[in-house]
């Protein structure tokens, strides 16, 4: 491959793997995405493409399609809740700068996006969170005009309706984080108390190779004695380290080196903290380094 060709798919990698990653809510998922779509790039007569991005991020779509396929397949047996592989912001942060794409990296977000039909989501994420015109998704997903802009009516619509995604200023999410190591290390609950739902969920996943909660949590009465009365044994162990994990502050613990669990949240629009998310599933956190 020329080294102009080459120069030119790395210097789209990031974009293709912030994309991929979005679609798939699977970094390992996203990464294998890309790599086809360069073996593709290797293949394809170049003099043939007008606009080798806009090939490029066709060919990285309609990957992500067809592995979405078989991953919501995939699904249907997954032991325990699903949430979705987590990331480190500082890994896209450098080719995606801005509230609004740290944000479409949120848990939260992600899972709101399992929603959506396959289409929806790549419609809605191509045009509202990359910035590509309606006549470039209709090209990519092989439809008419105003059928993509149908599709990102409706995941507008659908995803604007849920409470879920919201980011309180910052100062709110590190009080958070300090409350919610407190109430674990020390089992002091008060301050974590008042910055929870009463509606609060805890969800883990663990993929059925870890031990963890096969159901999520609901309730702050049921949270609270959950994180003082369990996770503060099994976690007693564990090391605490701050981090910025899918667009938000979170922790990664870890043990012996080794990521053992990261820990996300979502807020309602007041601010409070409608979610925990706890992944543990230990082929999630492989990509993860301290």
């Amino acid at each position: 491959m020329p080294s102009a060709d080459l120069l030119l798919f790395e210097e789209a990698r990031p974009m293709l793997l912030g994309l991929a990653y979005r679609i798939l809510g699977s970094r390992a998922d996203a990464e294998d995405a890309v790599q086809d779509t360069f073996l593709k790039w290797q293949a394809v007569d170049r003099d043939a493409i007008d606009t080798p991005i806009a090939w490029l991020t066709t060919a990285c779509t309609r990957r992500c399609l067809d592995l979405l396929g078989n991953a919501h397949r995939a699904r249907v047996d997954y032991v325990g809740a699903w949430l979705p592989e987590p990331i480190p912001t500082p890994a896209v942060a450098a080719v995606e700068d801005g509230a609004l794409l740290a944000d479409s990296l949120s848990t939260a977000f992600m899972l709101l996006l399992e929603r959506l039909s396959p289409k929806e989501r790549a419609a809605y994420l191509l045009h509202e969170i990359f910035d590509t015109s309606y006549a470039e998704i209709a090209a990519m997903l092989e439809l008419k005009e105003p059928a993509c802009r149908k599709l990102v009516s409706r995941a507008r619509a659908n995803l604007l309706a849920a409470e879920q995604r919201h980011a309180p200023p910052r100062e709110r999410q590190q009080a958070l984080l300090e409350a919610f190591r407190l109430a674990i290390t020390e089992g002091v609950t008060a301050r974590l108390a008042n910055l929870l739902s009463a509606e609060v969920r805890l969800s883990a996943d663990g993929g059925g190779k870890v031990p963890t909660l096969l159901k999520p949590l609901h309730g702050l009465e049921e949270v609270l004695a959950f994180l003082v009365s369990r996770l503060r044994g099994y976690w007693s162990d564990y090391q605490w380290r701050e981090a910025d994990i899918n667009g938000g502050p979170g922790f990664m613990m870890h043990r012996e080196g080794n990521v053992v669990a990261t820990v996300t949240f979502g807020y309602d629009r007041s601010g409070q903290a409608t979610d925990i998310f706890i992944v543990r599933n230990p082929d999630k956190l492989a990509r993860l380094t301290l």
